[in-house]
């Protein structure tokens, strides 16, 4: 799904990239239930940590973020889960009743 928000988050992220930035793209993949963010939602992330665009509304925003690092390090892209039945997803604040999955990737 290609919103305008997600197009910007692309032209964000392509903008970072064309000026030297590390750069990966985390993107919403599935949802269940009450669920923050719309599947197609995505987020980019700088190895400096600059960040654009939501996966979650702000309550795995750091965890995905981390993530995003460990893959701009090793190359290797990530899917996330993170769910109310999950221990980290209490511990990222995801408590409030939804599922999704998140697959982040380097761009480049």
């Amino acid at each position: 799904m290609n919103t305008p928000e997600a197009e910007d988050i692309l032209a964000v992220a392509a903008g970072w990239r064309a000026a030297g930035e590390e750069v990966a793209l985390a993107t919403v993949v599935e949802t269940w239930g009450s669920s923050p963010r719309p599947a197609g939602s995505r987020l980019a992330v700088t190895a400096g940590g600059r960040l654009a665009g939501s996966v979650s509304g702000g309550c795995i925003e750091g965890a995905v973020a981390d993530a995003a690092k460990q893959v701009m390090g090793t190359g290797t892209p990530q899917l996330l889960d993170f769910g109310i039945s999950d221990e980290r997803a209490w511990e990222v604040g995801l408590a409030c009743g939804g599922k999704l999955k998140v697959f982040v990737e380097k761009l480049g």
